[in-house]
């Protein structure tokens, strides 16, 4: 009786796990089938067990194949309950069933910096001739917890991700590879040090250079929370999870503009989690994954053992073929690796591949994951083509290349090598030549110095003679804004009243003085009124050295997202533009740099596959000619929601664009003004090393309203200012508007590397 009793316990559960995915306990008379359950948990010491049985089995029938049905039917939706179901196996089902034994690190439980970012040192077995050998790796992931409040439900915190990239150091000292599972919703908005988003940047900047293999899978992915332990070399996800650049629930809010406390509808959520293509079909279809790991149906759960073998066969075979790619001599063991996973997918391949790599394995590995993340999202975009012009434009690409490569790399490196050898051999001429004079000089002095001053205060120049009469000559200053361009918001013949008034004191301002004369700033208290990106463009570089490239790549829509096709075709009628990434060469006095500049006017500054494609870019323009590349932010509003994945996919796409250039020697400046959020931030803006700000600008990873419905923290109105943002270590300055173009031409005089074109 006890195992029937138990039986009848599973068939509830699975009918609440029903219910549960399908959210409504109408479907397939769910909920009859429920109250059936109850009534025989009341009847068991009433039935006897022939009639006990027959009832369970006849009621186990009906909910089997009302699963079969919901299988084969399952919406988008209905899998992101099922990874939100705390019935789903976690990290820690993982770590104990995949895995011989592991050791966590950085805290155990609650007793931990950020319980929701698990770190473990551990063994897996791999089976080679028929002989157990033992490899150590590093697991890192989000750990949702079953039932355990402190977890956060796998939403990490800054300094959990910061425990992350730690350790990734660790395994990366210890030559050792890297397994990634991501469990997570998204990450904890909170900019306190080291802040989520400039944490996540840093981590995305650490992963594309590790010297190790790296291998992530997903369960439930959401935007940036997946990506601050995401870049791989190779991505795995399992059947049954989701990966998504916002929830459904988040996306229905922004497409429905669901006002804050208002109820969003599950029509509208359904739609947006099958728009947004989340599933792991999805993903594999996009090219945003490399391989699908099949769940049992309706998902695995904690005791799905079977399922646990075939994650260890799957995680052994993907680095294993990630090593491979890195070995000279691999023909035979790559079609070996192929055959037994078309034989038997459920087995780890039995070959010896070893998994630690030597320098030259090492450097392909690198050069493999940079073209991996550098061809993604190619076919997202589009781009205007001109057969004689786009093969004028190879040709001149090409020879451009072959001569700064000459110009810069040989001739310039050769100079500086003889300047080196010249400089030492002066120093010691000059060092034995003082020696020897030292005596005379001592005489000389004594004698002729005094004649010596008398000469010099009567050869005083005439300039300064003319300063000291108070006769001043006035000589132009060449780093004062150009001043070629008026905004025309100082057309309107009105006042406008300064939103520090009451604090301040301020007067109310004309508005053609205050777009005029004073550029948008107030006098009284300093606080900058918004301006236009022309503004900037005309004002802040030299007069005609704005020199546009990559103008042929436009946005599209790449998922057939509902109704974005006649909002992509508003914005560039009224923009004139076909994307939010406007990339262009420009001159600041005698310095030549590229610019990458993202702007409100089109879709609020949010970046998708083309504004990602302009920066990578720009990017390799910047580091092939040996010049700065200034990012400036008009305004970003994030990752563009309607490309899904492949939006997310520019977050690591262009860190990695970002550190190969750093990398060479180029000098990466990001500039902030306006409002300035989320994936862009968390990425190839926050990684950069000189991060500066407009003042009364803001920047953070979430916006107020995400961070009172995330964390239920009502934050203060001045929680994302630039001064903050400066207090807590984000940025390194801030600078005033009208000084824009001085402070650039400082920063770049004073900082970069000796590898830039005019050091």
């Amino acid at each position: 009786m006890n195992d029937l009793i138990k039986q009848l316990q599973r068939v509830d559960q699975r009918i609440g796990y029903l219910i549960h995915i399908k959210d409504n306990a109408d479907w397939g008379n769910l909920a009859e089938f429920q109250e059936k359950a109850e009534q025989l948990k009341d009847a068991i010491f009433d039935l006897d067990n022939a009639e006990f049985s027959a009832r369970l089995e006849k009621l186990e029938d009906s909910v089997r194949f009302l699963e079969e049905r919901c299988e084969e039917g399952l919406t988008s939706m209905e899998r992101v309950r099922i990874v939100r179901s705390p019935l789903r196996f976690s990290l820690k089902d993982i770590l104990e069933n995949v895995y011989e034994e592991h050791t966590e690190l950085g805290g155990e439980g609650e007793a931990n910096i950020d319980p929701a970012l698990v770190v473990a040192k551990a063994n897996i077995v791999r089976r080679i001739k028929k002989k157990p050998y033992t490899s150590p790796v590093m697991i890192i992931g989000q750990e949702v917890g079953h039932g355990e409040e402190f977890r956060n439900g796998g939403s990490c915190k800054p300094w959990g991700n910061e425990k992350a990239m730690r350790y990734m150091k660790v395994a990366e000292t210890e030559g050792i590879p890297i397994h990634f599972y991501i469990f997570t919703p998204g990450s904890y908005p909170v900019e306190e040090y080291p802040g989520a988003a400039q944490q996540i940047a840093r981590n995305l900047y650490t992963m594309t250079k590790l010297r190790v293999p790296m291998i992530s899978v997903i369960s439930e992915g959401g935007s940036g929370g997946a990506e601050a332990v995401g870049l791989s070399d190779f991505r795995l996800m399992f059947s049954h999870g989701y990966y998504s650049v916002i929830s459904p629930e988040g996306a229905a809010a922004i497409e429905g503009r669901v006002r804050e406390g208002e109820k969003v509808s599950p029509n509208l959520i359904e739609r947006c989690a099958r728009q947004l293509n989340i599933t792991a079909a999805d993903n594999l279809r996009l090219g945003t994954i490399d391989r699908i790991i099949q769940e049992p149906p309706l998902g695995a759960k904690t005791d799905d053992f079977a399922f646990f073998a075939r994650i260890r066969s799957e995680i052994i075979r993907a680095t294993d073929e990630v090593v491979l790619k890195t070995k000279s001599v691999r023909g035979f063991r790559s079609y070996e690796v192929k055959r037994k996973k078309a034989e038997s997918p459920d087995e780890a391949p039995q070959i010896d591949i070893p998994w630690d790599l030597g320098p030259k394995e090492t450097e392909r590995l690198l050069r493999a994951r940079s073209r991996k993340y550098r061809n993604m999202s190619m076919q997202s975009f589009g781009v205007i083509n001109i057969p004689a012009e786009n093969m004028f434009k190879s040709l001149y690409s090409a020879s451009e290349k072959l001569w700064y490569t000459f110009r810069y790399d040989v001739l310039k490196n050769q100079h500086k090598q003889m300047q080196k050898t010249l400089k030492e051999v002066s120093g010691e001429g000059t060092a034995l030549v003082n020696r020897l004079v030292a005596p005379f000089a001592s005489v000389h002095s004594k004698i002729f110095v005094q004649d010596e001053k008398k000469r010099v205060s009567a050869a005083i120049s005439p300039a300064i003679a003319a300063q000291a009469a108070g006769d001043y000559c006035i000589i132009p200053d060449p780093l004062e804004l150009t001043d070629t361009y008026t905004s025309p918001l100082a057309n309107e013949d009105r006042t406008v009243t300064c939103p520090n008034a009451e604090k301040h004191g301020c007067q109310d301002l004309w508005i053609p003085d205050l777009y005029g004369e004073f550029c948008g700033v107030c006098e009284n208290c300093g606080y900058h009124f918004p301006l236009e990106y022309q503004w900037y463009l005309k004002n802040v570089f030299d007069p005609g050295s704005v020199r546009i490239f990559n103008n042929e790549i436009f946005s599209r829509n790449p998922l057939n997202y509902e109704g974005f096709d006649e909002r992509l075709k508003a914005a560039r009628s009224r923009t004139g533009m076909g994307s939010a990434n406007l990339t262009f060469d420009a001159k600041v006095k005698d310095i030549h740099l590229v610019v990458t500049m993202l702007f409100s006017d089109f879709r609020n500054g949010t970046v998708g596959s083309a504004e990602g494609e302009k920066f990578v870019r720009a990017c390799d323009r910047a580091r092939r000619k040996k010049r700065p590349l200034l990012a400036y932010v008009h305004t970003t509003g994030g990752i563009r929601i309607q490309e899904g994945t492949l939006g997310v996919a520019q977050m690591p796409k262009c860190t990695m664009a970002v550190r190969e250039y750093i990398d060479s020697g180029g000098l990466y400046i990001v500039v902030y003004d306006n409002n300035s959020y989320a994936g862009p931030v968390a990425s190839f803006l926050g990684c950069s090393p000189y991060q500066f700000a407009i003042r009364s600008s803001r920047i953070g990873f979430a916006g107020p309203r995400v961070i009172r419905e995330t964390t239920g923290i009502d934050i203060p109105p001045d929680y994302h200012d630039a001064r903050n943002a400066l207090k807590r270590g984000h940025i390194q300055g801030i600078t005033d508007r009208r000084d824009f173009r001085r402070h650039l031409y400082q920063v770049m005089q004073t900082m970069g590397s000796p590898s830039l074109y005019y050091r």
